[in-house]
């Protein structure tokens, strides 16, 4: 399965003595692949969730293989980056909720600049057999490239992170989020592949059976490896079960300064576990072994503020279970702390948790005099936040809690360290409330669906304003809120301590994809050099 070395995109400028006709029709073959380059953005984004359209990710990589296929490498960066925007503008626009546009378009065209690049990348390997395999490859070291750098990475967005409803989600917990993405990918370009050796098939009566195999396995592969990796997705509980309880008690108001009213989220969440307290004593609920909060809770510092103190201190002791409150600690010096706080309903504060991969632009300012440019929001960030160093797992009555703060769970590492680190079950206390009703929650529960699978843990999902829920270790949805509504979860979870391949083997199955993308890369690169070489001879 060969592919031409022969550019298809024409010269950058239209023949002057062209017939108007002509012109138009070359026009014409300069739009349609930047329409089609925008829409395969538009199908990926169509992908995510909330909507159960996973399958759309197919159609999405066939389209985008086909813009780029044997392009030159400029324009499939042009095209690559069309489609990146087509795919991150509607994404990523609850990054605008209450700063308005210019953060999220700023943003959006930042990291369209990664699927440029994949762009290119692909269009450069369509020139060698077997592309497919290495343009997926290829998207998936973009990826990688993309949750790196610059300020830490911003993963959003990840094709895996789409597929949480998909038939490809047990490769999850064969290599985690690069081999789901990749076998996503792969599916795709393969799907493009064979319809284009069907064309040629039609146009020539010709179909060579290497090429015709090869294009079949880059969609077989894929599908056989998803069915094989069935049996390692189980929900089972190895370790017995915990009875355990996810509180949303919900803010004051929407929007960026939803925390304005900081007590009344304390006490909103105080509250709704006294509620649980009473209920559990009126045997309308099970008695929970442990209960979790969400981020930002009590964004009163308990060890500052003895009134915070004792509200969180009192419902502990009403509901009669280690909680894990979320809080922002602000000592006398240095950075704010996010922070996970262990509190027991006899001895008090135990342990903490410090978030460890803190976000750009939201919990600290990096280059705050260049930011202040595009927007003077960036001062309502008047003290930064610094980052924890350890990985956060809470023994709760027996149980062994790992917790991964809302931003943290788009990080591979960040989830992998919790379970490395024998968390029985994970907990990811996120705080939504600044986007509004707006699609990031949905994506983020996603995530927390797809983790599940990856590590098999359970995970629960507190949320100061919702979707919060409980997720099986299979990625289903035992249970869930509504948005902006006060509510207290209780259910009844599988503990696990046995680990997933993807657990086990770590970045070693990304590693091995980025390799076999420069490997792609380097192959296609001496075929052009070799190209050249005879060109000038």
């Amino acid at each position: 399965m060969s592919a031409t070395t022969t550019p298809v995109d024409e010269p950058d400028q239209l023949a002057p003595h062209a017939s108007p006709a002509a012109r138009g029709t070359r026009l014409l073959r300069r739009l349609v692949p930047a329409g089609a380059a925008a829409l395969s953005g538009i199908l990926l984004f169509l992908s995510f969730p909330p909507r159960p359209l996973w399958w759309l990710a197919l159609p999405a990589f066939a389209l985008l293989g086909w813009c780029v296929y044997g392009r030159r490498l400029r324009a499939a960066f042009g095209l690559g980056y069309l489609a990146g925007l087509g795919f991150l503008l509607p994404l990523l626009v609850w990054t605008g909720e209450e700063v308005g546009p210019v953060p999220w378009l700023a943003l959006a065209a930042l990291e369209a600049l990664f699927v440029a690049g994949a762009g290119l990348g692909v269009a450069l390997v369509s020139r060698v057999p077997l592309w497919p395999l290495w343009g997926a490859a290829v998207w998936v070291a973009a990826e990688a490239a993309r949750a790196r750098g610059p300020f830490g990475g911003f993963p959003w967005g990840k094709i895996a992170f789409g597929q949480a409803d998909g038939f490809f989600l047990p490769l999850a917990a064969v290599g985690g989020t690069p081999v789901l993405g990749f076998a996503v990918a792969l599916c795709g370009f393969g799907l493009f592949e064979a319809v284009r050796q069907a064309r040629t098939y039609r146009s020539t009566g010709e179909l060579p059976r290497r090429a015709a195999a090869a294009a079949a396995l880059t969609i077989l592969v894929p599908v056989t490896a998803a069915l094989a990796a069935r049996p390692l997705v189980d929900a089972g509980a190895e370790d017995g079960t915990a009875t355990a309880a996810v509180i949303q008690g919900n803010v004051p108001r929407l929007g960026f300064d939803f925390n304005a009213q900081r007590r009344a989220v304390l006490d909103n969440h105080a509250h709704r576990t006294v509620e649980l307290a009473e209920d559990v004593k009126a045997g309308e609920v099970a008695q929970p072994d442990f209960v979790v909060w969400p981020e930002n809770s009590s964004d009163l510092d308990p060890y500052a503020n003895p009134d915070a103190y004792d509200v969180i201190d009192k419902a502990v002791k009403a509901i009669d279970a280690p909680v894990s409150v979320g809080a922002v600690i602000a000592p006398a010096t240095g950075p704010l702390r996010n922070t996970q706080i262990l509190w027991d309903p006899e001895k008090g504060p135990t342990g903490t948790y410090d978030k460890r991969q803190i976000q750009p632009f939201g919990e600290y300012i990096p280059m705050r005099a260049v930011a202040r440019v595009f927007s003077s929001d960036v001062d309502r960030v008047r003290r930064d936040f610094g980052p924890g160093s350890e990985p956060g797992v809470f023994s709760m009555a027996g149980t062994r809690v790992g917790l991964v703060t809302c931003y943290e769970a788009a990080f591979d590492w960040a989830v992998r360290d919790t379970v490395s680190e024998g968390a029985q079950i994970i907990s990811v206390p996120s705080n939504n409330a600044t986007f509004g009703r707006s699609e990031m929650t949905y994506q983020q529960l996603a995530m927390s669906r797809v983790r599940a699978v990856e590590h098999g843990r359970a995970v629960l999902v507190p949320v100061t304003s919702g979707v919060s829920a409980v997720i099986s270790p299979d990625g289903e949805v035992v249970q869930k809120t509504r948005m902006f509504t006060p509510a207290a979860l209780v259910a009844e979870v599988p503990l696990r301590s046995s680990l997933t391949p993807a657990t086990r083997l770590g970045t070693i199955p990304e590693a091995v994809i980025v390799a076999l993308a420069a490997g792609g890369a380097g192959w296609a690169l001496g075929l052009v050099v070799r190209a050249r070489r005879r060109t000038q001879n």
